[in-house]
């Protein structure tokens, strides 16, 4: 947890620009095809819009600044530089109402990394609360220390109502949980693509508003599986993420 990461300004800069995407119902961003014909496949944990906040000269440094704190937290004693991955809003909708996008459910226990289709681990995401939340609004919890098991599987290849600790009890018994987190605005949790989390529903009658950037080490490479969080078209298997599209920010 980085308290007080990001400042007042940047919070509004950010959360005007999301709203000016998705509406003040955080629900008014076009739906995706796969929503739309119900496929079953997809698990939607929040209603995620890719936001490219390199090409937004007033977002650009947030992201620039967390990738230098990216690069500290990654601690490799090998110089190695951080490459943008990803950035998107990720609105939890209120569970009470019905939604488009979905995203107005809980978010079962999972890891990131099996999304990002990478040699190796490493990645980071950051998240950022964009207004003050409590665990009421479906904030997450992460499993201590999960991050150093290896991958868990693939959330989407678990039995339908399973998650991570169903497959896994011990991880609760052995390890257990964090108290679901509690934000002020402008606050940032960093977490490992490898640490299993999860977060309840949003029980209150407004969106949750979040913002990840997701950064890589530089050395990454493409590992050839169909990638779910990019566009792999033109990549090359096993060379590292192109950096027309992946710059090295730290």
């Amino acid at each position: 947890m980085l308290r007080g990461f990001v400042t007042p300004d940047m919070v509004k800069t950010v959360i005007r620009t999301a709203i000016q995407r998705m509406g003040e119902d955080a629900d008014s961003n076009p739906v995706l095809p796969e929503l739309q014909t119900g496929d079953s496949r997809t698990i939607s944990y929040f209603n995620a819009e890719y936001c490219g906040g390199l090409n937004i000269p007033a977002m650009r440094p947030l992201l620039e600044h967390s990738a230098r704190s990216a690069k500290a937290l990654m601690s490799r004693r090998r110089a190695t530089g951080v490459k943008y991955f990803l950035d998107s809003f990720v609105p939890k909708l209120p569970s009470s109402k019905p939604a488009k996008h979905g995203g107005n459910g809980p978010t079962t226990f999972h890891q990131d990394y099996i999304n990002f289709s990478v040699d190796r681990s490493g990645g980071l995401t950051f998240w950022l609360a964009l207004e003050d939340y409590g665990p009421e609004f479906g904030t997450m919890s992460f499993v201590n220390r999960s991050h150093r098991l290896g991958v868990l599987g693939n959330y989407r290849t678990y039995a339908k109502g399973e998650d991570l600790l169903d497959i896994y009890p011990e991880l609760r018994e052995e390890l257990g949980l964090s108290e679901p987190m509690s934000y002020a605005a402008g606050d940032v949790t960093v977490h490992s693509h490898m640490l299993a989390h999860g977060g309840g529903a949003n029980l209150t009658n407004r969106p949750r508003w979040a913002y990840i950037m997701g950064f890589q080490p530089a050395d990454a490479c493409w590992s050839g599986a169909p990638a779910e969080a990019f566009d792999h078209t033109g990549m090359v298997l096993n060379e590292p993420l192109p950096e027309d599209r992946f710059p090295i920010l730290a």
